[in-house]
C-alpha cells in the first residue's frame, strides 16, 4: 500500500506542477507512519475515516529562496577549487568571513528580486580559470548561455605593500563594464602561486 499511495501522490504532483517542483522524500515521513500507513491524529467513528496533518509545502519543495542557497552554497565550492591546495588554506578564514558574505550580499541584491520562472534558468559556472585569470564563476541563463553576473578575483602587486587579491564582479547590465569591488585579501610580498594549484 505504502508504494502504491507514494507513486500516486508523486505522479499527481508531477502532472500538476508540470514537472517543475519534486517531492522530498521528508514529506512521506509525515505523512505515513513507519508500517507505511497513514497517519491518522482522529477517526471518526466506527467507519475509520482518518484526518491527515499536511504540511507547508515550501519546506519540501524547491522555492526561490532554496534556490538562492544552492546558489550560495555552489559560489563558496567554486571559490575554493579557483583557490586550490596553495592558496585557499591561508586566505581561507578571511575568504570566509569578509568575502563570502559580500558575495552572498550582491548574489542578494541582483538576484534575490527575480521571479522565480527566471531564477530556474540560472546556473553557476562550474570551471574557474587558473594561472593568472581572474574568473571564479559566472552566473548564466541556460537558456541563452549569457553571462548576468561575473565573479571575479584578481592578482594585485602594489609597489612596497606586496600582493592582494582583489575580490570583485560585473553585471551584465552595464556590458560588464564597471568593477564592482567586494574586497581585498593581502598574500604576501612573495609572487602567489598559480590559480588552482
Amino acid at each position: 500500500m505504502k508504494n502504491w499511495w507514494q507513486k500516486s501522490l508523486m505522479i499527481t504532483v508531477a502532472v500538476l506542477t508540470l514537472g517543475a517542483i519534486s517531492p522530498n522524500h521528508l514529506i512521506w515521513e509525515s505523512l505515513l507512519d513507519e508500517k507505511g500507513q497513514p497517519k491518522s491524529h482522529a477517526a471518526e467513528s466506527d467507519n475509520k475515516q482518518y484526518i491527515y496533518d499536511w504540511v507547508d509545502p515550501s519546506e519540501f519543495y524547491d522555492t526561490g529562496d532554496s534556490f538562492i542557497h544552492s546558489v550560495y552554497q555552489s559560489a563558496e565550492e567554486q571559490s575554493y577549487l579557483k583557490f586550490g591546495s596553495r592558496i585557499g588554506p591561508v586566505i581561507g578564514d578571511q575568504f570566509q568571513t569578509m568575502i563570502l558574505p559580500n558575495i552572498q550580499r550582491a548574489i542578494d541584491v541582483h538576484l534575490a528580486t527575480l521571479d522565480t520562472g527566471k531564477l530556474k534558468k540560472l546556473a553557476i559556472s562550474e570551471k574557474p580559470s587558473g594561472d593568472y585569470a581572474e574568473k571564479i564563476f559566472h552566473v548564466y541563463n541556460t537558456e541563452t548561455n549569457k553571462d548576468e553576473i561575473r565573479f571575479h578575483v584578481r592578482t594585485e602587486n602594489k609597489p612596497q605593500l606586496g600582493y592582494s587579491f582583489n575580490f570583485h564582479y560585473h553585471l551584465a547590465e552595464d556590458d560588464f563594464q564597471k568593477h564592482i569591488t567586494l574586497g581585498d585579501i593581502y598574500w604576501s610580498k612573495n609572487t602567489p602561486p598559480k590559480w588552482l594549484s
